[in-house]
């Protein structure tokens, strides 16, 4: 992070395990999703969401949990240069499920966990005096030695913000079963809660929460205890009813938004984020109010806590309006928004080698050759070091090339199609959803269609299969007049098109326009090659340059099919198609950089 943070949030970050079975008990629940979790790593992605610089002080494991933990912090802006590898403790992890509307079971495992054992060598003066504030959770305030650190932490703050974020299991007064109760009266817990209220710049608690703090349970009465050792401005979190602020004046009444609740864990956290998000750009307090109450709206209506926090343009969309659907998940509107404006590694750029092919390599060997040669074909790929480098690569004979290519930073994309089939067919069958669940979530699903109009209801269903399983959509239409148009009118928004070389300026004009009338938040197209000549595709690349909407090329054939004639065939070695494809392959990167470049110095 270049700047000073806007936030620091110090404490929790966790794995949260959700279960995708709704409406059944945690014992029922046979499948998890896997998300970044815990209350202070929540906010932070909220607030970066909403356009705060944030950074996060925390310890994770020397381990899977603890890599993904910091990984996807990163990914979402948030600053984890004081995100610290602890070498004896691992990552906290969290059970959860969503059994109905009133019933949310949890299960912490947090025994001597990672983020529990910050310690004062972990940060210094400078670093937390140069945000704007310092965000702690309550859960921190629990345990002697890390209590101390926080507070140590505190009062470095130009500003301290106090989520109350009360577990009473955290606090050893219930069972470990009972992660989901919320309240148990504790004086211990008020006692150290009211440790540092007197600290606190703003503090944000549900009525339980400000009960707890206050030693009673009254809210009227929590909050005139709590005001006579703390000049903090109060928001107390009321649910559907919205929420309530509590500074130097009369209260202010932040009104709620009437949606569904279909899961409440994380829109405290949403809310949070939103606050803040107003809160640091000293705007009104009813205008935080309203982006917080706004933010838990969105939050409350998805699964998932991290992954569920909007995005800045997403909040806009939604406070602009009032005629959403009370469960505002049947929103298609809302959904598309989320999907393509959070949790997305930016891919400004993508040249791809496309070595997905199967029908062509089978008509020269048999499978377990084809299977060594795509394996040497990422070799090369992955020789050429290439920054914004992608494949394109089947799983029936480039499994191994895919298992090669996993966690090098490569963009990924993998078939669905019957080769050649006309009408469109799945190789999958009727069952794509389920074939996608077993794919990673970075791998973007590429479908080739000949396109006819009754491809449509396929198209439909293998994007609403894309949407359901979070993976990205990359459509190829093998056409010289590719209709865009049409199939954005069936409802299919894919993120990425792979188009034949458009002839001409007003071509790609009527591609840009189209595109940008549809869908604003489509990635880009990607130029295809079909065994196109160097020179063909230099020409291709000209004029695509010119045009922002093109972000790249994938193309196959062009760079590998002689190397594979020559190696099927016994007249060349192994070594001789890595050097080949990663030296075609490098060439036409050239072509495509200095296309683009020529294109800057034109307008330059």
């Amino acid at each position: 992070m270049t700047k000073a943070p806007d936030l620091i949030c110090m404490g929790r970050a966790a794995v949260d395990l959700y279960g995708e079975q709704v409406g059944a008990r945690l014992e029922d629940v046979s499948s998890f999703a896997k998300y970044l979790g815990g209350c202070p790593a929540n906010i932070a992605v909220g607030a970066s969401r909403l356009g705060l610089k944030v950074a996060m002080l925390t310890r994770v494991g020397d381990e899977h949990n603890g890599r993904f933990v910091r990984e996807t912090l990163a990914a979402e802006g948030v600053d984890v240069a004081h995100v610290q590898t602890d070498p004896k403790r691992l990552t906290a992890l969290v059970f959860l499920s969503i059994k109905d509307r009133d019933t949310f079971p949890l299960i912490f495992y947090r025994h001597d966990c990672a983020d529990m054992a910050i310690a004062a060598g972990d940060f210094n003066a400078a670093f937390i005096g140069s945000a704007q504030a310092l965000l702690v959770s309550g859960t921190h305030l629990s345990q002697p030695d890390i209590a101390a650190v926080c507070l140590g932490a505190i009062r470095q703050a130009r500003r301290f913000v106090f989520d109350i974020d009360y577990r009473p299991v955290l606090w050893g007064l219930t069972s470990p079963g009972m992660g989901e109760q919320r309240f148990v009266a504790s004086k211990h817990v008020t006692e150290k809660l009211q440790e540092v209220f007197p600290l606190a710049h703003l503090v944000i608690g549900t009525e339980e929460e400000f009960h707890i703090a206050g030693g009673c349970e009254d809210t009227d009465e929590a909050l005139r205890r709590l005001r006579v050792i703390s000049a903090a401005t109060f928001v107390v979190k009321r649910g559907p009813l919205g929420c309530s602020v509590h500074a130097s004046g009369p209260a202010i009444a932040g009104q709620g938004f009437p949606v569904e609740v279909f899961n409440v864990l994380g829109a405290g956290d949403g809310f949070a984020a939103g606050f803040l998000s107003g809160w640091l750009r000293k705007l009104p307090l009813e205008e935080c109010a309203r982006r917080a109450n706004a933010c838990g709206a969105l939050v409350v209506s998805r699964h998932g806590c991290a992954p569920a926090m909007p995005s800045q343009e997403e909040l806009e969309l939604f406070v602009s309006r009032r005629d959403w659907p009370h469960r505002l998940r049947e929103s298609a509107e809302l959904n598309h928004v989320h999907r393509s404006t959070t949790g997305r590694k930016p891919w400004p750029e993508v040249m791809a080698l496309a070595f997905d092919h199967r029908t062509q390599l089978e008509e020269l060997g048999p499978p377990e050759k084809i299977r060594r040669f795509k394996r040497l074909v990422a070799e090369g790929l992955v020789r050429s070091r290439v920054p914004g480098a992608g494949a394109i690569v089947d799983d029936k004979h480039g499994e191994d090339a895919l298992f090669a290519l996993a966690g090098c930073g490569l963009w990924v994309a993998r078939p669905v199609e019957v080769p050649g089939s006309r009408p469109l067919d799945f190789e999958a069958g009727a069952n794509i959803g389920v074939r996608l669940r077993a794919w990673p979530a970075q791998h973007v699903v590429k479908c080739l269609v000949h396109y006819e109009r009754q491809d449509l209801p396929k198209l439909r269903q293998l994007y609403e299969a894309c949407v359901d399983t979070g993976h990205e959509l990359l459509l190829e239409l093998v056409s010289k007049n590719p209709p865009l148009a049409e199939i954005y009118a069936a409802g299919v928004k894919p993120d990425w098109w792979k188009l034949l070389p458009p002839a001409d300026e007003d071509s790609w004009d009527r591609i840009s326009a189209t595109i940008a009338r549809n869908d604003p938040h489509c990635r880009g197209v990607l130029l295809l090659g079909m065994e196109a000549s160097e020179e063909a595709l230099e020409r291709g690349f000209a004029l695509a340059a010119r045009h922002p909407v093109c972000k790249g090329f994938a193309v196959g054939r062009s760079i590998f099919m002689d190397a594979a004639r020559q190696w099927f065939a016994g007249k060349s070695d192994d070594e001789a198609v890595v050097r080949t494809v990663a030296g075609n392959y490098s060439k036409l990167v050239n072509l495509w950089k200095k296309a683009r470049q020529a294109c800057k110095e034109s307008v330059s």
